[in-house]
């Protein structure tokens, strides 16, 4: 069974635990910082495929937000967060005019807080080390971008996702060029899904890792390291289901 639903509202989702001290990560150091983030980390990376039927890719500009990239040390439970600022400065930089000029991407602590005042999350949430998926991805972007999000449930399986991912993929980039978010409950790891590439025997994602952590990379060292890498959909888990959150840009004219 394969589904889909374009969130408008805030709905409840409960979870919990563990509160830590923020330290250097609230928004007023990510804004100080935002000019030294990597933008398109994927350009200049290779085709995949030498004769591809079809290739949908992202369009416009983005910043690359992974681990630890503003001082804090989000390792183990931080991804979701990482992929949302990414997709977020990408609503940012693409939307004209600019509806603020000091918020790029929401910080972890705003995204916390933002799912406690929806009503998603218990207020125990805020300050917790606990991850978020590609339902609460929806509900953030929506809070603090003021675009709705496509969310698409995939069942496990080669032929699902290379049918109706795949070509749900296809069909947002040529209509949004926006960048997507997936994530699953076996393959529970973020990742940025920046384009698609279908060939005869198969098709690539191109996927934005937001795992990396340490100091500031090269986009071509990123490339060479598999952070910023086309990876086959069969290569995906395949006992897994998965989600894609696909912000609706265009409908808002962006």
């Amino acid at each position: 069974m394969t589904f889909s639903f374009t969130l408008y509202s805030k709905t409840t989702y409960m979870t919990s635990k563990e509160t830590i001290d923020w330290g250097a990560c609230e928004k007023e150091k990510i804004y100080q910082k935002i000019e030294t983030f990597l933008k398109n980390v994927h350009t200049g990376l290779p085709d995949p495929l030498t004769d591809p039927v079809k290739c949908s890719l992202v369009k416009g500009d983005y910043l690359y937000f992974h681990y630890g990239c503003d001082g804090q040390d989000d390792r183990g439970w931080g991804c979701g967060y990482r992929t949302i600022q990414t997709m977020a400065s990408w609503i940012y930089l693409n939307r004209s005019p600019v509806k603020n000029h000091e918020r790029v991407a929401p910080s972890l602590p705003q995204i916390q807080q933002a799912l406690v005042t929806m009503g998603d999350k218990p207020g125990s949430f805020s300050g917790s080390r606990q991850w978020i998926g590609t339902f609460e991805a929806s509900l953030v972007l929506d809070y603090f971008c003021d675009v709705p999000c496509k969310v698409v449930h995939v069942r496990g399986g080669g032929a699902e996702l290379e049918q109706v991912a795949v070509e749900e993929l296809h069909l947002h980039f040529e209509k949004h060029g926006s960048p997507a978010m997936m994530g699953g409950d076996r393959d529970n790891s973020s990742k940025g899904i920046f384009g698609v590439c279908t060939g005869d025997k198969g098709s690539y994602l191109l996927v934005v890792d937001p795992h990396y952590y340490g100091r500031q990379l090269e986009k071509t060292e990123l490339q060479r390291r598999g952070w910023v890498a086309w990876k086959r959909v069969s290569s995906l888990d395949q006992s897994s289901f998965y989600n894609l959150c696909l912000p609706q840009t265009a409908t808002k004219g962006i």
